[in-house]
């Protein structure tokens, strides 16, 4: 088995305007997403990011408060996942409950480093 992240970019739901209603249906979407990987026994762990952050960069350490205007999409969060290949990845990336919304989930295979 492989390890993937699995990392979901696009809209701010408050910046949607989402009702509380559309909110929580969205919110069992990403739980029964969730569930499911569960019950496959592939989930590692993940979680969802707030839109606002803070960046430090360059050999000054500067830092700035986000949300960032350089970035056009929000990273909301993500999952890592164990399976076989990318292909595998894409296949449980396909029931991503923002696709609607226009969002992305871009994978990237995690690596593992020998420490010996």
């Amino acid at each position: 088995m492989k390890e993937f992240m699995m990392i979901f970019l696009g809209a701010d739901y408050e910046e949607l305007g989402l009702s509380p209603e559309e909110l929580q249906m969205r919110m069992g979407k990403w739980f029964a997403w969730g569930d499911k990987m569960k019950a496959q026994g592939i989930l590692r762990g993940g979680n969802a990011l707030h839109a606002k952050g803070k960046r430090i960069s360059g050999p000054d350490r500067v830092e700035s408060d986000g949300p960032f205007v350089e970035s056009k999409e929000l990273i909301g969060g993500y999952y890592t996942i164990a399976v076989d290949s990318f292909k595998d990845a894409a296949v449980v990336a396909q029931d991503f409950p923002d696709f609607d919304l226009g969002g992305t989930v871009e994978i990237r295979e995690i690596i593992q480093f020998d420490r010996e």
